[in-house]
């Protein structure tokens, strides 16, 4: 989610990405043409220090991830690749936060192909990085429970297939938004976002009002909600099995729970946020001012969400081992 372009990772993923009198891809109305709701200037004020912050710490904790597991462990199992992958994820999702973070202050001055990149790249590794995460899930629990089956599934050859697998789902996942990714000029001011037929030329196209309810509802689902559920069985299975085991694994099943937590209170408030919103575009909440506590809403999760790009770190590799 996310949010500077997709209505942001909401849908398709950024929703804060502009300055707050801007309309996002969220702002359907705005392109249809309906009443005009006046927006305060917020996220121009917080969101490109918290975007640099997180840039800085990203860099850094990312970084050092990949130079640990590359120089230090020299990648020799399905751990190792997961991790080398979620850092590599993570430090292409940070690595556009300071563009965001430009055209939230003020507008797009990058142009049109840096657009397609630099939304292109954070939609296909905000999707990754979710799904590395289930993956890392995935890999620690066939280690618990499944440990000798786990030696032979759990190598270095097997965790290449499994990270291109996972790297061509986010891929995939990216899609409609990736098409329609475009630098677009709206009274003098440039933005860079996903431009859906119709919504461009401000024609009340369906097709249009459909694809962005989409993105949010398949945001929701592949997004949090599958992840979610993934994480819950493993982890789940994880802790019974150590709960059965010895006492001095109780640290381990702190781990288990930090991580679980963090990945809710980081992902959970944006996609609750962004269901809102797709609940606005379905014309079920039309008040001005439920619109903008919503936009509020998404501003405030979304950097909250970013966050999760700096504590994967922290939590899989210095805390986990």
């Amino acid at each position: 989610l996310a949010a500077a372009s997709f209505y942001a990772p909401l849908s398709g993923h950024p929703t804060t990405t502009f300055s707050d009198d801007v309309p996002t891809e969220y702002d359907y109305d705005y392109f249809l043409q309906y009443d005009p709701c006046n927006y305060e200037k917020l996220g121009a004020h917080f969101i490109p220090a918290m975007y640099s912050m997180f840039f800085l710490l990203g860099l850094l904790g990312n970084s050092l991830v990949i130079w640990v597991v590359v120089c230090g462990a020299r990648l020799r199992s399905m751990t190792d690749m997961c991790l080398l992958n979620l850092a590599i994820a993570d430090l292409l999702l940070v690595c556009s936060l300071p563009f965001l973070a430009y055209q939230a202050r003020d507008q797009w001055l990058f142009g049109d192909a840096m657009c397609k990149i630099v939304l292109g790249v954070y939609h296909v590794v905000f999707y990754s990085g979710i799904f590395f995460i289930c993956l890392m899930s995935i890999d620690r629990y066939l280690a618990i429970v499944h440990a000798v089956y786990a030696m032979r599934a759990r190598t270095l050859f097997f965790g290449k297939i499994a990270a291109a697998v996972t790297w061509t789902a986010g891929f995939l996942a990216s899609f409609p938004e990736l098409i329609f990714i475009k630098q677009q000029k709206e009274e003098d001011r440039h933005h860079c976002l996903s431009v859906y037929h119709g919504s461009e030329a401000g024609e009340d196209d369906s097709s249009s009002h459909f694809w962005t309810i989409f993105g949010i509802f398949k945001m929701n689902i592949m997004g949090l909600f599958v992840p979610l559920c993934i994480m819950a069985y493993c982890y789940s299975r994880i802790i019974w099995k150590l709960l059965d085991g010895h006492s001095s694994r109780k640290q381990t099943i702190r781990v288990v729970i930090l991580v679980i937590a963090v990945f809710f209170c980081c992902w959970v408030p944006y996609n609750i946020s962004s269901l809102f919103k797709g609940l606005e575009l379905l014309q079920i909440y039309t008040e001005c001012e439920s619109s903008k506590a919503i936009r509020l809403a998404l501003q405030v999760t979304e950097v909250i969400a970013y966050s999760h790009s700096c504590l994967n770190p922290i939590l899989y590799v210095f805390v986990g081992e």
